[in-house]
């Protein structure tokens, strides 16, 4: 099983002058120590649950094409981008460009947004949810139609595009996508028929894997159904819960969430705490026995 680094608070001690070394620190010790993908969160502003609107938030692009330039290896996306903060088309390009100056290295993590103080703080429509989730499919439509050879128009019933041209390309000719959450009627049904990659929350004991098993039964569904083939998409949780204080247990964890199909969790650092040291300690001795999962 590979490892996520999920990089979701800058409340940090002293973050007023130390929250761009410590990202970048973060980042380079995740680079070297081979975990596999970094996220950040798409959010003007922090969540309730840590610590509300007057704690610090970078905007995620910006921060995404600064980890492009102090990293090699890792994969580098939101978690996830919500579909109503930007246009379709431009957002199609500035994934793509992250895509080009990473050399191949982003990821779209993308959903339906949900977060609406945020919208209504700065001024940004934030249509009923399911409008959103009907912006959220057309979007992923443009996104493969910017990366394909179609550079027309499209026509859609919130979205009108008089020409998709996108130059440079991604280098894969594509980003990946990863669809974030776990509806069942609409969001996994959008895994199976847009994505190469869903991220689900999981937790720990046996309750946590008995949902994330139940979700990905019904993926299966939906990809039955469709005709996609459920064994190419990637299969990645977000995980709540810190290891390192219990790196044994953290891995039975695991080892039944491998058994489901998950080949990558995704981990947060402690609030109000240095993510270097955590991230240190992730590299040092849980990412080396993750990878025997």
């Amino acid at each position: 099983m590979d490892l996520g680094l999920h990089y979701s608070t800058f409340t940090h001690p002293e973050w007023e002058t130390t929250l761009a070394d410590r990202l970048t620190e973060t980042a380079r010790i995740a680079d070297d120590g081979g975990v596999s993908l970094m996220t950040v969160m798409d959010h003007w502003f922090q969540m309730l649950h840590t610590g509300g609107p007057y704690e610090p938030m970078l905007e995620g692009y910006t921060t995404l094409g600064y980890l492009a330039g102090v990293t090699k290896n890792v994969r580098l996306s939101l978690l996830v981008t919500g579909v109503t903060y930007r246009y379709p088309g431009l957002l199609a390009k500035t994934v793509s460009t992250l895509d080009v100056l990473s050399r191949g290295r982003a990821m779209l993590g993308i959903g339906a947004a949900w977060y609406d103080r945020e919208h209504a703080g700065l001024g940004v429509p934030f249509p009923p949810v399911a409008e959103r989730f009907e912006r959220l499919e057309e979007t992923l439509q443009i996104c493969r139609q910017m990366w394909s050879d179609d550079d027309g128009a499209y026509d859609g019933k919130h979205y009108h595009l008089a020409e998709t041209i996108n130059l440079p390309r991604p280098p894969r000719g594509a980003v990946p996508v990863m669809i974030g959450g776990g509806g069942e009627r609409k969001t996994l049904r959008l895994v199976a028929q847009y994505a190469q990659a869903c991220n689900l929350f999981g937790a720990p004991g046996p309750e946590g894997v008995e949902m994330v098993g139940h979700k990905l039964d019904v993926l299966r569904e939906h990809c039955d159904r469709l005709g996609t083939d459920y064994d190419a998409i990637e299969k990645t949780m977000l995980f709540q819960g810190d290891p390192t204080g219990d790196v044994d247990g953290f891995l039975a964890d695991m080892e039944r969430y491998s058994a489901l199909g998950i080949t990558l969790v995704a981990l947060m650092p402690p609030l109000y705490q240095d993510p270097v040291p955590w991230a240190t300690r992730l590299a040092e001795d849980v990412v080396p026995r993750l990878r025997d999962v």
